[in-house]
């Protein structure tokens, strides 16, 4: 889809300013918020790319008038909402009014450290070898798709080099619906900047992706 995360390229939102030193949370309820997103994402009814997609499918207005945090808790509740566990009226009271889905686990606070510190692996084997090789010139896929994708929208349909070849990993379009991890080989592909941009591209400049094979055609 082409959510309102997907800014590549937008113009009017002004210059991208790193904060020098920027602290971890900018207040305590921030903290709580990636907290109660990591163990309710524990409980196993969804993944990661479920869960990336419910944070860009907020409605743009929503989504550019939120911190970043306030994004997480808002996808929180469209998780918990779809998987059962709370009603929309329940949100609207704040409050539990019925019992809701059971969860298949439950992460303790003695096991957070240890768990947190295995992640979540995405890499996985992927039976056929790989359609292109360090040095192929390629050309990605231009399509707008209604469910998620990894591809951003300022690199569809653009000529590029493959730089390297990367490891197998699950398939985020078709994991985030249910669909299947269907591991793909995934690449790194360069391109130059006026590729992207246009012909008032910075010349030096290139661009870096990180590309599912099914992204990429030959050239």
């Amino acid at each position: 889809m082409n959510g309102p995360q997907d800014l590549g390229g937008q113009m009017g939102f002004g210059p991208v300013a790193p904060e020098k030193d920027e602290p971890l949370f900018h207040a305590e309820w921030e903290k709580r918020a990636l907290g109660v997103t990591l163990t309710a994402g524990a409980m196993g009814h969804w993944n990661i790319d479920e869960s990336r997609h419910a944070r860009e499918s907020l409605h743009p207005a929503d989504y550019y008038s939120s911190s970043y945090y306030e994004i997480w808790t808002k996808a929180l509740e469209v998780l918990l909402e779809r998987h059962g566990f709370v009603t929309a009226n329940e949100l609207a009271r704040g409050k539990a009014l019925s019992d809701g889905t059971t969860p298949k686990r439950v992460l303790k606070a003695e096991n957070t450290a240890a768990v947190l510190a295995k992640g979540g692996p995405c890499d996985r084997p992927v039976a056929a070898a790989p359609r292109f090789a360090a040095g192929d010139t390629v050309r990605t896929k231009n399509f707008n798709p209604q469910g998620h994708t990894r591809l951003p929208r300022y690199a569809r349909g653009k000529l590029g080099t493959v730089e390297a070849v990367r490891d197998g990993f699950v398939f985020p379009d078709s994991n985030a619906h249910g669909k299947g991890e269907n591991p793909q080989w995934v690449y790194t592909v360069v391109f130059d900047g006026r590729e992207i941009w246009g012909e008032g591209a910075d010349p030096t400049l290139t661009v870096s992706i990180d590309a599912w094979e099914s992204y990429l055609e030959p050239a």
